[in-house]
């Protein structure tokens, strides 16, 4: 029998372009990056799909499975994957999301390639070895005997799934591997041996903790060497074709980032190659490192796009009280705070990816900017994440809290980007040991910052008060959390008043610097413009 009709419920949030964001948009334009329009939007597109959010659910449902051993007892150290990865890595790699970045000259490719993926925003756990690939290539010009083999395969547009020896493959995939359990971040603290031989390689022996993505092809690894601590690329598979002994001792069980395999893994007389000088693999690896921050940042940002849209999607169907959600008052005070900090968020990822590109390029007041601003941006884009997407969800009431939502996921996924690449204790004492070595780092923030001197008072106040800040030396690592959010406040809202939406500046500056502003997300005051901010939040459903 009939009990109820079903009404009052949200649509399926599918069929908009997830690239359809003013602060993205205006950013790629920005930077240098306009002439990618439209293969971000195509990504985008692509990305509001049915099947595509199919793919990331599938991937997620059904995690990457060990296989240590053939059924005759042979070593294989493999790991499978559902399809639905496949087809997500396949989507990646051949828009470029991977290095492609690094063989395309035109000004502007790594700020196209962080709005890619930002808008390709399905499943984080694949991110991980796209991400990773892309920051390897910096790294690896350290070796350029080795890069001038590897580099063209790490930029091809193929997906090449597969333990095979590297050079024969269409495509390659790389990962890093530095973490071992007595350390951590740490690295200094490795025990890992690296041995010469006669023959110009190394042979390692040792352990990692946390080494995501086994399946890729080549890894960055560190170990200690005669000299110290030194960088290595290290193959999967040996370029006979016989595998290397790197043992998957098991995976991870992760919180979130579900799709992704994270592995324990041993060296055990590991063939590798030197990537730089013996003792100085800190800072050969560290090129790396920040590009996967900038991606920290970008993921971030994303999810915090996400969280958004889909609130706002949510409360623009759903009746309560007798009118939509969207129009309540205290509803809207949500929906336009979560609104200001993605914003907020997305504007200075934007930034950070014209600073790499431009660095890359040779600009050495960009390459100052960055080294700072990534570090700060790194600590607090990924720490607002987690807060913010809580509040996202419960803008679904108990709908978002059931899986089908999607929004449990997300959810799960917040913490990460805080913890990867430095956790937010790192990323502040990064912070103030940029500071300290190169002088020329605060100049070129405050020099970025003070573009918008004049423009609002809350910032000029605020930006004094920054500087103010690095007077007590002696307290400063103590402060170190501190220094590093008031860096991001004024960065971002100074980047806000220059190119963003006059009414999300002006609420930025009045509540984050201003201080008119409760402790969580809805306490606006009021007075402020809500109804440009609501609506672009608000996806366009096709």
């Amino acid at each position: 029998m009939t009990t109820h009709t079903v009404f009052n419920q949200v649509p399926p949030l599918v069929g908009h372009d997830l690239a359809d964001d003013p602060a993205l948009l205006a950013g790629l334009e920005r930077e240098g990056a306009g002439w990618a329009a439209g293969e971000v939007h195509e990504l985008g597109v692509l990305a509001g799909t049915e099947q595509a959010q199919e793919w990331g659910r599938l991937a997620n449902e059904h995690p990457p499975v060990l296989r240590t051993h053939d059924r005759y007892g042979h070593r294989t150290d493999t790991v499978e994957f559902h399809p639905a990865w496949h087809e997500l890595m396949n989507v990646a790699v051949t828009r470029g999301l991977h290095g492609a970045p690094w063989a395309d000259g035109r000004p502007g490719a790594h700020v196209a390639r962080a709005a890619k993926f930002f808008a390709w925003r399905v499943d984080a756990g694949h991110g991980c070895p796209v991400s990773m690939t892309y920051a390897a290539v910096p790294a690896l010009r350290q070796a350029p005997e080795l890069s001038a083999l590897y580099e063209p395969l790490l930029t091809e547009p193929v997906y090449d799934f597969g333990l095979r020896a590297p050079l024969g493959k269409r495509g390659l995939l790389a990962g890093m591997s530095m973490t071992e359990k007595q350390g951590g971040s740490d690295v200094r603290a490795n025990t890992t041996t690296a041995t010469p031989t006669d023959d110009g390689t190394y042979r390692l022996v040792g352990h990692k903790w946390f080494t995501s993505a086994p399946m890729c092809d080549v890894f960055l690894t560190l170990a200690q060497a005669p000299g110290g601590l030194t960088c290595f690329l290290v193959p999967r598979v040996l370029p006979d074709g016989t595998p290397n002994p790197l043992r998957l001792m098991r995976l991870k069980d992760k919180l979130g980032n579900r799709s992704n395999a994270s592995s324990e893994i041993e060296y055990e007389n590991a063939t590798a190659w030197r990537v730089g000088d013996e003792g100085r693999g800190v800072r050969t690896i560290i090129e790396m490192v920040n590009m996967t921050r900038l991606d920290c940042v970008i993921g971030a940002a994303a999810g915090m796009r996400q969280g958004l849209i889909t609130a706002a999607h949510h409360a623009a169907h759903r009746k309560a009280f007798g009118s939509y959600l969207i129009d309540q008052p205290l509803m809207r005070n949500v929906l336009a705070d979560l609104a200001i900090e993605s914003e907020a968020a997305t504007v200075l990822m934007t930034r950070l990816a014209g600073a790499a590109d431009r660095a890359v390029r040779g600009d050495t007041r960009e390459d100052a900017f960055k080294r700072l601003a990534l570090a700060v941006g790194k600590y607090w884009v990924c720490k607002r994440w987690p807060s913010h997407t809580a509040e996202s969800l419960e803008c679904l009431g108990g709908n978002g809290y059931v899986e089908d939502s999607g929004m449990p996921r997300l959810f799960r996924e917040s913490p990460l980007n805080g913890i990867w690449e430095g956790s937010g204790n790192v990323a502040a004492l990064d912070l103030l040991r940029a500071m300290v070595k190169d002088p020329q780092t605060v100049e070129a923030f405050f020099t970025e910052v003070e573009l918008a001197s004049g423009s609002n008072a809350h910032l000029d106040t605020a930006i004094r008060q920054a500087k103010d800040s690095l007077t007590d030396v002696a307290t400063a690592e103590l402060r170190a959390r501190r220094i590093a959010e008031r860096f991001a406040l004024v960065l971002q809202a100074s980047l806000l008043v220059r190119h963003g939406h006059p009414a999300v500046a002006d609420a930025f500056c009045s509540t984050r610097l201003g201080g008119d502003w409760g402790h969580a997300y809805g306490t606006l005051p009021p007075g402020l413009d809500l109804a440009p901010i609501i609506e672009r939040a608000t996806p366009k459903i096709a």
